[in-house]
C-alpha cells in the first residue's frame, strides 16, 4: 500500500543488515553525477509503527463510539431518504388511478380524447414502475440496522485490539490483511534534512489523515576500519585502481571492518567513506616509460628475477609505495643508456673495483646506489654482468711532490 510521495511509483522492499531491518524505497528514475539514485529510501520500523498506532487509535473505543454515532446519522438521513421515496411511489401510483379513472369516464365515441387520456395513463403507468423500482433499490441497499448486542460487541472489539494486535500468534499476514479492509493508500514523503517524514493515510472511504514521523538519526559507525589501512589507500589510490589496491592490502593480510578480504567494491566503499579520490591516469606521461617487474624483464632481455636483484642491489631504481605493492621501475634514456654490449674504457668487474677501493661488495653496491660510483651492465659476451668505473680511494696519496 506504500507509495513514494515524490513521484507516485509504489514502494519496493527491502531488508538489511545482520538483523534483516525492513526498509521501504522508491526506484525512481533520476540521475546525479551520472549515477542513479532513489527517490527515497527509509527505514520501515517507524513507519509500520506510526500506521499502526493510526489505525488502533480509529479501532479505539472513542473512535468505534464516533463511528457508531455517525453511522446512527447516516442511517437516520437512509431512512428520511427512504420515507421520501415511498411518497413518491404513492404519490406516482395515486396519479396512475387517476389517469385511469379519468380515462374510463371518457365517452367511448370521443375517440380523440380517449387516446389522448389513455397516453396520459401509460405514461403514468410508467413512472409508477420507476418509482417502485428506486424504492426498491433503496430498500435492498439499506444497511442492517445494529442490535444492542452489535454494538456491545463492537465496543469491546476496540479495548480487545490492542492485545490482540500485539499477541504473538497474530502473523504478519493478519496484520497486513486488518490495514487493507480500513485502508487504501500510505503516501511517505522523506525529509532528510529535518530527519523525518510526512505519512498521509487515505482511508476506505475517502478521508485522509496526514503523521509526522521522526527518523532517527545517523550514528557513527562502532565498526570501522583502522586509519593505518585509510591511510594506505589514500596514499595508493593516488597511483594505482581500486582492484589492483585490494590485491595489495591482501597480501599485506589487511582486512575490513567485519574481517573480510578486500575486494574492488571494498575499496571503493572505502574511497567514498573517507572522500579519497580515485585513481586518474596522468594527462600528460612524465619523461621514461612506467613498467613492471615483469615488463622490465622483458626489455631488458633479463629474468625477473635479475631485475629484484638489480633492485635490491640499488643497479636500478624503482619504487614500492608499501610491501606487498608491485614494483615501478621508470626506464628513461639515461637508464637504458645503463646496459651496454660492450664495456667501455675504465669499467672494471666487481672484484676489479673491490680491489682498487679495497672495500668489500656491499659497500661498492651501496655507493653505486648512493650514485657516488658510476656503474653499467654488459649484456653478451663470456664478460657480461655489472661494470664499475671505479678510482682509486686516495688517488694523489702517495704522489712524489719536487
Amino acid at each position: 500500500m506504500a507509495s513514494c510521495g515524490a513521484c507516485g511509483r509504489r514502494l519496493r522492499t527491502h531488508y538489511t543488515g545482520r538483523t534483516a531491518s525492513p526498509g521501504y524505497h522508491c526506484a525512481g528514475k533520476n540521475i546525479v553525477d551520472g549515477r542513479g539514485i532513489f527517490c527515497l529510501s527509509v527505514g520501515a520500523v517507524q513507519i509500520d509503527g506510526a500506521v499502526a498506532r493510526a489505525l488502533l487509535a480509529a479501532l479505539a473505543p472513542a473512535g468505534l463510539e464516533a463511528a457508531l454515532a455517525a453511522a446512527e446519522r447516516l442511517e437516520a438521513d437512509r431512512d428520511d431518504a427512504l420515507a421520501q421515496c415511498r411518497l413518491a411511489a404513492e404519490r406516482a401510483r395515486y396519479e396512475a388511478q387517476r389517469a385511469e379513472r379519468r380515462y374510463r369516464a371518457v365517452d367511448a365515441e370521443n375517440r380523440l380524447v380517449a387516446r389522448g387520456l389513455e397516453s396520459e395513463w401509460e405514461q403514468r403507468l410508467r413512472e409508477l414502475e420507476r418509482a417502485k423500482a428506486e424504492l426498491a433499490r433503496r430498500e435492498r441497499e439499506r444497511p442492517r440496522a445494529l442490535s444492542a448486542e452489535d454494538r456491545r460487541r463492537l465496543l469491546a472489539l476496540g479495548a480487545d485490539l490492542q492485545s490482540v494486535w500485539e499477541a504473538p500468534t497474530t502473523t504478519a499476514r493478519d496484520r497486513k490483511e486488518l490495514l487493507r479492509t480500513l485502508l487504501e493508500e500510505v503516501i511517505i514523503t522523506v525529509f532528510k534534512a529535518q530527519h523525518r517524514a510526512r505519512l498521509t493515510l487515505r482511508w476506505r472511504g475517502g478521508s485522509l489523515t496526514d503523521i509526522d514521523v521522526d527518523l532517527p538519526r545517523q550514528k557513527p559507525a562502532i565498526v570501522r576500519t583502522d586509519e593505518d589501512t585509510i591511510a594506505l589507500v589514500r596514499r595508493l589510490a593516488a597511483y594505482y585502481p581500486d582492484a589492483v589496491i585490494a590485491g595489495i592490502l591482501n597480501r599485506q593480510d589487511r582486512h575490513t571492518a567485519y574481517g573480510h578480504r578486500f575486494t574492488a567494491n571494498h575499496v571503493s566503499s572505502l574511497r567514498r567513506q573517507w572522500n579519497i579520490p580515485r585513481f586518474e591516469p596522468p594527462a600528460t606521461l612524465p619523461e621514461g616509460e612506467l613498467l613492471t617487474v615483469k615488463q622490465a624483464a622483458a626489455v631488458l632481455g633479463t629474468a625477473t628475477s635479475t631485475i629484484h636483484r638489480w633492485l635490491n642491489d640499488g643497479f636500478i631504481g624503482g619504487e614500492q609505495l608499501t610491501p606487498g605493492a608491485p614494483w615501478r621501475i621508470r626506464l628513461t634514456e639515461d637508464r637504458r643508456a645503463g646496459f651496454v654490449n660492450e664495456a667501455p674504457q675504465g669499467y672494471l668487474t666487481m672484484y676489479q673495483a673491490m680491489r682498487l677501493l679495497g672495500v668489500s661488495r656491499q659497500t661498492v653496491l651501496q655507493r653505486v646506489k648512493r650514485g657516488e660510483l658510476d656503474a653499467i651492465h654488459v649484456m653478451r659476451g663470456k664478460k657480461k654482468g655489472l661494470r664499475i668505473k671505479a678510482i682509486p680511494a686516495h688517488p694523489t696519496l702517495f704522489d712524489v711532490t719536487s
